[in-house]
């Protein structure tokens, strides 16, 4: 009996190792093995162009209140989360007094996030390829101009920045901003350039898909210092101590995906004397003398103007 209960345990055990234990498995659900995730590039190219009715700087007009045109092209790396890093090439169209072919700018820094506040700390260089010196007393220039107005050839400049946004919410966001240069528009005078702004941007659900809207503001101002000799003039032989001002726009802007149309209000406290002695303007007219443009002629450049603007903006990570 002993040997029989032996022999019946050891067909069963290889029953079980056989066919049983093959089919109870065959019946059991089989996990598929896991998708491979897909892994964020770091890279990232933002790029766009516009076209408006003026290209204003700091409330100043830069292409002779004529329309203009620009682009730019910004590769972009993400170090993590909260920080990028990022460098650019950007073009506009301009009408300065030396004729320079047009302004080319180059720029780069770093976006570091801290939950609602974005900041961002960088270097630009303003390229003014192509300019034409004016002034008949000093060697190598041409006379001056028509109007009486001198000019250097290389009006090329840098500045380093930090700006700081905070978002509020979905709707509210505001900053500031401050830039520094040694030299601005390389006339030997330094400025620091302070800003706010603010932005509300209208409840998305207000408008059909893809459509929106919002109102911003910005509010500027740009202490400059003293030029050197190239631009002095009687009671300024060693150059003008530029006349500081503040700048201001108010506008609203339509969004459809990629695309911007923003009307736009500038304008300045600069009057016409004190606005062409800063600009040299060649369209420049008339006599609005101030101590720092004694006889001269007036300026309209600084004024009030309105500006409409057509922009695209995207980027490389929204196209896929």
């Amino acid at each position: 009996m002993m040997k029989k209960a032996i022999a019946t345990a050891v067909v069963a055990a290889a029953f079980s190792a056989t066919g049983a234990t093959s089919v109870w498995a065959a019946d059991l659900p089989v996990k598929a093995p896991p998708a491979p995730v897909a892994v964020a590039s770091p890279w990232d190219i933002a790029f766009g162009s516009w076209v408006a009715s003026d290209y204003n700087f700091r409330g100043i007009t830069q292409s002779a209140h004529r329309p203009a045109v620009g682009t730019y092209f910004e590769p972009r790396y993400n170090f993590s989360s909260s920080l990028q890093g990022y460098v650019g090439i950007g073009g506009e169209s301009i009408d300065f007094p030396n004729h320079a072919a047009a302004e080319i700018d180059f720029y780069g820094g770093i976006r570091p996030t801290f939950d609602k506040l974005a900041l961002d700390f960088g270097v630009w260089y303003y390229y003014y390829p192509g300019g034409t010196c004016f002034n008949g007393a000093f060697a190598g220039c041409n006379a001056n101009l028509p109007n009486g107005n001198v000019i250097k050839a290389d009006l090329s400049f840098w500045e380093v920045y930090g700006k700081a946004t905070y978002t509020v919410n979905d709707q509210f966001s505001f900053g500031g901003s401050i830039f520094y240069s040694p030299s601005v528009l390389n006339s030997g005078a330094d400025g620091e350039f302070l800003a706010g702004t603010a932005k509300y941007i209208l409840p998305s659900d207000w408008f059909p898909k893809d459509w929106g809207m919002y109102f911003s503001a910005d509010v500027g101002h740009w202490f400059l210092g003293t030029s050197d000799n190239f631009y002095a003039v009687a009671g300024f032989p060693n150059g003008i101590p530029y006349k500081s001002y503040t700048t201001w726009d108010l506008g609203v802007a339509f969004t459809y995906k990629v695309f911007t149309l923003d009307l736009r209000y500038y304008d300045t406290d600069l009057n016409k004397g004190d606005c062409n002695a800063f600009t040299s303007d060649h369209t420049a007219s008339g006599v609005f003398s101030t101590p720092i443009n004694p006889g001269g002629p007036g300026s309209n450049w600084c004024g009030a103007t309105f500006i409409a603007k057509i922009s695209v903006d995207t980027a490389v990570s929204a196209l896929k």
